[in-house]
């Protein structure tokens, strides 16, 4: 009898995992981050904490001793501190609000599914009673 060939390298046989250098990247990971991450910058923890921190950077540039001012009064590391957590911010908490219309959405369907059902129960029940209600009143009229 003859054996049967197994080619491993068909796309009906799964790969072994193999370690890779590159790095993985799971979207669904990134999205529960960026949606936490999003959470966090809308709290008052976050605005005292910023507020906090330029008060400080400023109090400390305008008034600390020459020689350990770090960032003189354009403040243009500051600026460049704010700005590039702006243009971090900003993509992540589109994300985030991304994903939360995706939920609303299945979410809508679903409601809008249950919805149907129940009017087509209701519409069964309401047939059922008209009809028990027709029965009734022929055996009402008989006697």
């Amino acid at each position: 009898m003859a054996k049967v060939r197994v080619n491993k390298n068909s796309l009906e046989y799964p790969r072994e995992a193999r370690r890779t250098l590159k790095p993985s990247y799971d979207p669904e990971t990134f999205g529960r981050w960026s949606e936490k991450f999003a959470r966090f910058l809308g709290t008052a923890r976050f605005l005292v904490f910023m507020t906090t921190f330029v008060l400080f950077w400023v109090i400390w540039n305008s008034l600390a001793p020459e020689d350990l001012k770090f960032d003189h009064y354009p403040f243009i590391f500051l600026t460049l501190l704010l700005s590039l957590q702006a243009s971090y911010a900003a993509p992540l908490i589109l994300l985030a609000q991304n994903r939360q219309a995706d939920r609303d959405r299945i979410q809508g369907n679903e409601d809008r599914e249950r919805d149907e059902r129940n009017m087509a129960d209701t519409e069964y029940l309401t047939r059922e009673l008209a009809s028990l209600r027709t029965a009734l009143s022929e055996v009402t009229t008989r006697d």
